[in-house]
């Protein structure tokens, strides 16, 4: 498809129709140190303007013309909107800059009626969107460009790609001005000029992209189109003949297609662990919502409770204008699901309440933002752990650790742990008594109660010398009965004649 006057069309859609039909009108850039004509639209096409044209010499004729200067950032803008709006016909879909796409519509277009049918509603809701579009279909991308620009659109059937290609011009072939002007000075201006001619010469002469091209057009080289989107590997979309706008009826619309997906999904083993619902508005607009999971998911019920979390938290409403026609749900990460093995009083009840509430939370306020602490293989406590997103745990390997029973003696741990230890100034028994008293933050505490020490040894490679620096770490409760987890750093010896005291963390 080629959006033959988009930067016009962009510009024209907020005025009237007869507005637009009566006023020639020219978008303009600096080119070679001269403004000239980089669209127009079809009033001012009717005068013999054209793409390239100085507009000096444009307005010398055409005194009253409107000019616009281009806005190459809002026409691809505006372009990436088309083709989301295109991603209605196929999930196949990729840009052609600067004022075209491509569609891949194999095994879509029965969808629609056939490949005519399908023609004929896109470009009339291109149209009735403001849009000039020119399109064609065939079975090659070469040939349907080419045509779309400048053949007769419509629908070119491989038997008749020979004939409506031969009477193009080169620049149909999709290369540039100049191997398109080198070839009319030796007077070849046609495809029909070159198609039946030596390969070796033409490529000698005027490069292999010129034969490439050729090649492709009339299939004897296969071409792939790019995506603007990475296609799913598990998709399900339902069409309305009447436009839907309530919420409960997109919900219901999402759990009837996650059961569709669910079913699919079960065939190969799989589970969602990602999936994003596409709106299409009748009015062109496309809206895209994402979840994703702690782990594979399969059942539609909860797949629909993460949708309607991520309703409710919408920054902006889901407006619906005059309705959503098509609602398409697609699963963009799959991963392999296994089947537990169903037990009375499983012990696995509790771990799955826990990740379903992953992933209402994560679906709320994105996963990526609810954190879980994970076990790490040290002693050091500000290393034990580490804090990382709460889908991962699920894939992460299991740590060799058993929780201590209710009689263990391990080390009892602070409920707040500072990221990094605060300097502290304190008075204590030397070589290694508890502290009397210290001050932090400006106050002073008198200690009352003190437990310790627990010494612990720094691995030698945390610091930047290789030395051990050992921890001696108090419990200690103050007279107002506040109680802080602090350590004394270093031992006093030949080498060291002064420790260094820190705060780690507090106690309820």
């Amino acid at each position: 498809m080629w959006l033959e006057r988009l930067p016009t069309d962009r510009i024209e859609r907020q005025f009237s129709r007869t507005e637009i039909e009566t006023r020639p009108r020219v978008v303009v850039s600096d080119i070679k140190s001269a403004l000239r004509l980089v669209a127009v639209n079809e009033p001012a096409s009717k005068l013999d303007l054209a793409p390239g044209l100085a507009l000096i010499d444009a307005r010398a004729m055409y005194p009253n013309i409107l000019v616009e200067h281009a806005d190459e950032a809002a026409d691809r803008q505006l372009l990436s909107g088309i083709v989301d709006w295109t991603n209605r016909y196929t999930p196949l879909v990729g840009a052609d800059a600067p004022h075209g796409m491509m569609l891949d519509i194999t095994g879509c277009a029965h969808l629609f009626g056939g490949e005519d049918a399908m023609l004929r509603d896109v470009v009339r809701r291109l149209r009735a969107q403001g849009f000039i579009v020119r399109a064609a279909i065939a079975s090659t991308p070469g040939a349907a460009w080419a045509v779309a620009h400048y053949g007769k659109p419509g629908v070119i059937v491989p038997s008749a790609i020979r004939e409506t290609l031969l009477p193009l011009p080169l620049a149909a072939l999709r290369i540039d001005t100049e191997t398109v002007d080198a070839l009319a000075r030796v007077g070849l201006k046609r495809i029909a000029d070159i198609v039946d001619r030596p390969r070796a010469p033409l490529a000698a002469r005027f490069g292999t992209l010129l034969v490439q091209r050729l090649d492709q057009a009339f299939g004897r080289l296969s071409e792939t189109i790019t995506p603007r989107m990475p296609v799913a590997p598990y998709m399900a979309e339902r069409r309305f003949p009447e436009p839907i706008v309530l919420e409960s009826d997109i919900l219901a619309t999402i759990e009837h297609l996650a059961s569709e997906l669910a079913r699919r999904m079960e065939e190969r083993g799989d589970g969602a662990r990602a999936l994003q619902v596409t709106l299409f508005r009748v009015d062109g607009a496309v809206r895209r919502l994402s979840v994703a999971t702690s782990r594979p998911l399969r059942d539609p019920r909860v797949l629909c409770r993460l949708f309607s979390e991520r309703f409710s938290v919408l920054s902006d409403e889901l407006d619906p204008g005059f309705g959503f026609d098509v609602v398409r749900l697609a699963v963009t990460n799959a991963d392999s699901m296994v089947a537990d093995q169903v037990q009375f009083l499983s012990p696995g009840e509790q771990n799955e309440d826990i990740a379903d509430l992953i992933d209402r939370l994560g679906a709320r306020f994105g996963i990526r933002r609810v954190i879980r602490y994970v076990p790490q293989e040290t002693h050091i406590p500000e290393y034990a752990v580490e804090a990382v997103a709460a889908r991962e745990v699920q894939t992460m390997p299991k740590l060799k650790t058993e929780a201590p029973a209710q009689d263990s003696v391990a080390p009892v741990r602070p409920l707040r742990m500072f990221e990094r230890p605060e300097a502290i100034e304190a008075v204590a028994e030397v070589p290694d008594g508890p502290p009397a008293r210290f001050s932090w933050r400006r106050m002073q505490h008198q200690v009352t109660r003190a437990d310790g020490p627990e010494r612990i040894a720094m691995e030698w490679w945390r610091d930047g010398e290789g030395r051990p620096l050992t921890r001696d770490y108090f419990r200690v409760e103050d007279n107002a009965g506040r109680r802080f987890w602090l350590y004394r750093e270093g031992l006093l010896g030949p080498e060291v004649d002064r420790t260094r005291w820190f705060m780690h963390g507090l106690f309820a």
